[in-house]
């Protein structure tokens, strides 16, 4: 775990968020995708790679619990200062690659803007959906946010595994089936067009 969370803590160390490449300083995407989810359904929410993100407090400010989880330290303090700390709140300092540590209660939904596309090996893969379905109680929710096919092969100086709709589907069967999904274009703060797939899931 040492390397890859000094890798994202120097990141997170020298740039302040706007300059990040998977900054988004409107969350409006992710929110049209919880926007299908009923009221009431998704109300402990865990983020694996929660970074510095604005939509923790759009999380906060609908009620929702949250259980935030990044494999870098730093990012958990900025977005601690920013945010700070309540009942609501749970920071976890995890590499989501490896099994989730005991006593995490289970969630209503799993939501993963572009973490899963920076695991590369087989194993990892595997554990990172063997974590997402053992957390996620029945009838929860997951989306995923990830680089598609016709993605960047790299980001943030490293290598990724982009995906389909299919192989996503794949991965998730036969816990989750598929309610929704779309391919959409972000556009990072340095001007350049990132294609993602969006995919929604349910158990």
């Amino acid at each position: 775990m040492s390397s890859s969370s000094e890798h994202w803590n120097n990141i997170f160390c020298t740039k302040a968020d706007p300059q990040l490449g998977w900054y988004e300083g409107d969350v409006t995407q992710t929110l049209k995708f919880l926007a299908q989810i009923p009221p009431g359904e998704s109300r402990r929410v865990f983020l694996p790679g929660a970074g510095t993100s604005s939509l923790v407090e759009e999380l906060l400010n609908r009620g929702h619990e949250l259980i935030l989880n990044d494999i870098s330290d730093e990012a958990l303090n900025k977005l601690r200062h920013r945010v700070g700390t309540n009942d609501k709140l749970t920071y976890l300092h995890h590499d989501i690659s490896k099994t989730l540590p005991d006593g995490i209660s289970p969630i209503d939904l799993w939501i993963d803007r572009a973490v899963l596309h920076f695991l590369l090996d087989e194993d990892d893969i595997q554990t990172y959906f063997s974590n997402l379905k053992s957390a996620i109680r029945l009838g929860g929710y997951a989306l995923l946010a990830e680089f598609s096919l016709a993605g960047a092969p790299k980001c943030a100086g490293l290598e990724l595994h982009r995906y389909c709709v299919d192989e996503l589907s794949r991965r998730m069967c036969p816990e989750f089936v598929l309610v929704e999904h779309e391919d959409y274009t972000y556009i990072n703060p340095a001007g350049d067009p990132r294609p993602y797939v969006y995919a929604l899931f349910k158990t």
